[in-house]
């Protein structure tokens, strides 16, 4: 090979290389946006729900320490 095919060679390589790092770049962050999706979930749910959970929680205790 004479050094003109080479360097192309090379150059495709490190294209090859890039995308695929770009690639996996792309799955954590996709990944890690998912994570996030979920805990924003969690917490819209708490707060439609956490006013009626935490009142029947807290009379639930109330009644097995039996101050009720």
């Amino acid at each position: 090979m004479n050094e003109y095919e080479q360097e192309i060679v090379e150059q495709k390589v490190r294209r090859a290389v890039g995308i695929s790092v770009l690639r996996k770049i792309g799955d954590i962050v996709a990944e890690e946006q998912k994570i996030d999706t979920d805990k924003a979930r969690a917490l819209r749910w708490f707060i439609r729900y956490g006013w009626i959970v935490l009142p029947c929680f807290a009379l639930l205790v109330a009644y097995t320490m039996g101050l009720i």
